[in-house]
């Protein structure tokens, strides 16, 4: 399958779906997230880890302006958030349910949604010369995309404010320092270091590693009883796994697992 505004390409059980519009510096367009979403399940099927990130000199410049945003010559009242409901916020959330793990290589900006797309990843590895960017201010809109949940979880809430009521970029470094981002490479490095850490997880027990993702992003939201809980129900189903019984075996033979994709 072809596609116009991205590129898809899967090698060693490792997707990789990167932005590919240059002419906009890999601007979210509504045809641009469609085809992202499509890319994103395939490469559950696929693969075994998946890398989002952006081709030449940006990771991605937030939504493309250059769309009504909802509004055009529609008799009915301008509705900035129409375009959530219908595609962005799916996205998001297919991120967030992905059957394996995503890591988000972040090169050049990651402004608007795109901010939002880079931290919705379960790794995060930045470019020395990228920055974050929460643009909305700048044009009278609201963070979207996830943006004030992943935010506020990330860094607090006294940092969450100061990013998206200020709109200011926060390079890379200070990303790492506020805990925003896991690792910064440097540039020419990125794509290399993002594949050794998906080739770690591709290698890994599936089940597991997708049980754990899914555990961690419960616990935003989860009190003690509940998260205890699922853990509980988690650790059922990593026990019946194929890798389980792997681990085990390779544990008591000395050698090291080989974990199949399940």
């Amino acid at each position: 399958m072809s596609f116009e505004k991205i590129t898809y390409t899967v090698e060693d059980d490792i997707a990789v779906i990167a932005f590919n519009d240059p002419k906009t510096m890999n601007a979210a367009g509504v045809d641009t997230v469609d085809e992202m979403s499509l890319a994103l399940e395939k490469a559950g099927d696929a693969a075994r880890c998946t890398i989002i990130t952006g081709n030449g000199r940006g990771f991605c410049s937030g939504a493309n302006l250059s769309g009504n945003m909802g509004g055009g010559k529609s008799e009915r009242k301008p509705d900035a958030g129409r375009e959530l409901d219908r595609l962005y916020n799916p996205f998001i959330k297919a991120i967030r349910t992905h059957p394996h793990p995503v890591i988000t290589a972040v090169n050049g900006a990651a402004a608007g949604v795109g901010c939002s797309i880079a931290l919705a990843g379960d790794f995060i590895v930045a470019a020395e010369s990228s920055y974050f960017l929460q643009a909305f201010r700048r044009i009278g809109l609201v963070p979207d995309g996830g943006s004030t949940y992943l935010l506020t979880r990330a860094i607090g809430r006294a940092r969450a404010m100061e990013m998206t009521l200020f709109g200011e970029k926060i390079p890379a470094s200070q990303a790492h320092e506020w805990g925003l981002v896991n690792r910064v490479v440097a540039d020419d490095k990125l794509m290399d270091e993002a594949k050794n850490y998906a080739k770690q997880l591709a290698e890994g027990p599936t089940t597991a590693l997708a049980l754990i993702r899914d555990l961690i992003w419960q616990a935003e939201d989860n009190d003690f009883d509940a998260q205890l809980q699922a853990e509980r129900f988690a650790q059922r189903t990593a026990g019946r796994s194929p890798d389980f019984a792997e681990g085990v075996k390779a544990f008591l033979e000395k050698r090291p697992a080989d974990f199949k994709k399940v």
